[in-house]
């Protein structure tokens, strides 16, 4: 798969997605463009960070035209059951899409910091919209620190939630992007949900691998070399960090294609007590899959986020294609809110490769039987 793909080219024709997906968190659109991809039609969607905002509307319902309900506000703020009445009164939602925050499950926290940061419920808030639009499946994103015992009761509350609503929980599947055809290395945690009352023995799940670095039959790991090529005329994100003449030295002195900070000769105060990260400021390696798009990807004092052979961190549009978006996808906000967003997407790739086996699932059942769907009561106070 090439993260340089035309958004028109995988987005052509809509008409026949008739599989209804909700997509909560849902930031720039990840998520959303993989199920587009797969076969869905993303009947409404939730964010609050003003530019992910901004990004959505542009590409999905401006630029596309796609008829995507996008509602700006925190998950928490609004009502499941009215969503419910607007959206799904006559048909059911099929599946309910999200990666909660995940700042306060990051592995990246030393000892017991993020055990009671107030994002973690986050999960539950998600849920709550699970518990009542009670859609055929559920999928949630998270980083692999979720599953960490310092945060066993938030998923112990999620999956006994689950189990009294009447679903299915498939054990958290921990998967690498890159063995999905991603050019980068990023692993995360899916967790899917169906309904007991559907028969998912002809659902495999997780799906299973397309890629891989062994002798085993299947494709090679994607290097991210594509993700370096000329960027189109006039893309607003063909921009990168401005660095100081000592930095733009240093990475002069650090080798193309791969070189560390270490190899520059650059040594900060704090190197004397530490060897410190040594992907900080390295050079990342365009004949191997990319480091991790966090949501500093275009910082390169976060991270391994320098160009392979130019003197300056990565731009926006190359972090981008890291996560397989394709050229034609803008972010807004400028270089650091693009960053956020686009660090906080899932692959659209990956995405694409997950959502397809359910869509598939999904319209094989017999829609007489099992897409029966019971609207759930208004409360008068949520009317």
């Amino acid at each position: 798969m090439d993260g340089g793909n035309n958004l028109h080219r995988v987005l052509v024709d809509t008409s026949t997605n008739q599989l209804q997906a909700v997509d909560l968190f849902c930031g720039a659109g990840g998520f959303s463009l993989a199920a587009y991809n797969a076969g869905f039609h993303v009947e409404f969607a939730v964010e609050n960070d003003k530019f992910a905002v901004d990004t959505y509307r542009e590409n999905f319902n401006t630029k596309l035209q796609l008829k995507t309900t996008l509602y700006d506000d925190s998950i928490n703020e609004l009502k499941p059951k009215r969503l419910v009445k607007k959206h799904f009164s006559e048909t059911g939602c099929d599946i309910v899409l999200g990666g909660p925050p995940c700042q306060g499950f990051s592995t990246h926290r030393i000892n017991d910091a993020g055990v009671d940061d107030p994002r973690n419920k986050l999960i539950l808030s998600y849920f709550n919209f699970v518990e009542t639009l009670r859609p055929r499946a559920f999928l949630m994103e998270n980083v692999p620190g979720i599953l960490w015992p310092r945060h066993e009761k938030f998923l112990e509350e999620f999956n006994s939630r689950a189990e009294k609503a009447g679903y299915k929980v498939f054990p958290p599947a921990i998967l690498d992007a890159r063995d999905f055809g991603v050019p980068q290395r990023r692993k995360r945690v899916f967790i899917l949900g169906t309904r007991n009352d559907l028969s998912a023995s002809a659902l495999l799940w997780p799906p299973a691998p397309s890629h891989s670095n062994c002798d085993d039959g299947l494709s090679p790991w994607v290097s991210c070399k594509k993700v370096f090529r000329a960027a189109p005329n006039q893309d607003p994100n063909d921009i990168h960090m401005k660095h100081g003449r000592e930095l733009v030295e240093a990475f002069r002195n650090t080798p193309p294609n791969g070189g560390s900070r270490k190899d520059s000769g650059r040594i900060l105060p704090c190197h004397e007590k530490h060897d410190g990260h040594k992907d900080v400021y390295g050079r990342i390696d365009p004949g191997q899959p990319g480091p991790t798009m966090t949501t500093a990807c275009i910082n390169p004092s976060k991270g391994r986020f320098v160009h392979p052979t130019e003197h300056h961190g990565i731009t926006v549009r190359q972090a981008a294609r890291m996560q397989t978006f394709p050229d034609n996808f803008v972010f807004s906000g400028g270089l650091t809110a693009a960053g956020r967003q686009i660090g906080n997407a899932v692959p659209v790739d990956l995405g694409t490769a997950l959502l397809k086996p359910i869509s598939e699932w999904l319209s094989s059942l017999d829609a007489s039987v099992d897409c029966t769907f019971e609207p759930q009561p208004i409360l008068e106070s949520e009317e």
